[in-house]
């Protein structure tokens, strides 16, 4: 039996595009093409993809999935450890469901039992924590899914970029980009407009330094741009140079991709 790309799209929860992309880096070519051009999959191509999910949930970037599918190992051997890694996040998870039910019993017990200010008291706060992961993990690996499923190529391409940096590179790369900020902060601190010929230098390099990590094109510009605006924890980080700096470097960025990637 055979399925169609909408048909697995729809079962597993993965975008056509992304099932597009696997078959374009050969991680999962479909079984084949009809004369429609559409791709269609087998048996054996649906159990491939879970495989990959699986990997994908426990963070293995898609190189690394794609030599461990193609490496002559048992199947079942490697079934059996991501199994294992499974368990380990299910007794994660059976941890934080206990802590919040402890939380709950104890609220119940000592609804009676408040302070002279009126608030319950809790005998051993550190229980209310069992189990979580950091919060800065946790929303790392929030807007770390959302690129790579909005982006799945430019999100394997700055991964391995990323992975092949020393510490010293990483370092010397953070120095630059906050000197850069800076002056961009200066600039906007003059009033100079986005289009300024001073602003778009500044935005060649910084294309040039995002080229060192993937090469997007404009629309992927301008989305790196809104992302700076949209995703709270990235605008902490300009509003710490300059408040407002997020939105100026979104208008700069918006137009050097018209004006240079179209």
């Amino acid at each position: 039996m055979a399925w169609s790309i909408a048909d697995v799209a729809r079962m597993s929860g993965v975008t056509s595009r992304t099932l597009r992309h696997y078959g374009e880096i050969g991680l999962l070519p479909p079984a084949w093409i009809g004369s429609n051009g559409h791709r269609y999959y087998e048996e054996a191509d649906l159990l491939r993809l879970q495989q990959i999910l699986l990997m994908r949930e426990l963070g293995v970037g898609l190189r690394e999935i794609r030599a461990a599918l193609d490496a002559p190992a048992d199947r079942v051997t490697v079934l059996r450890e991501h199994h294992r890694r499974l368990l380990a996040e299910r007794d994660r998870l059976d941890t934080l469901s206990r802590t919040v039910e402890r939380t709950i019993a104890e609220l119940e017990e000592l609804e009676e039992d408040v302070d002279d200010t009126g608030m319950i008291k809790i005998n051993r706060p550190e229980n209310l924590f069992e189990g979580f992961e950091s919060a800065d993990s946790h929303d790392s690996h929030d807007y770390d899914a959302e690129v790579r499923e909005r982006w799945p190529a430019a999100w394997e391409e700055s991964r391995e970029a990323v992975g092949a940096m020393t510490d010293e590179d990483k370092e010397r790369w953070q120095r630059e980009v906050t000197a850069q900020l800076i002056r961009l902060a200066d600039l906007m601190a003059t009033g100079a407009p986005a289009a300024l010929p001073a602003v778009q230098a500044e935005m060649e390099a910084h294309y040039q330094g995002v080229c060192r990590y993937w090469t997007p094109n404009a629309e992927g510009y301008n989305g790196l741009g809104q992302t700076y605006t949209d995703d709270p924890r990235m605008r902490a980080n300009f509003d710490k140079i300059a408040p407002g700096l997020a939105d100026y470097q979104r208008a700069a960025m918006a137009v050097y991709a018209e004006e240079r990637l179209n």
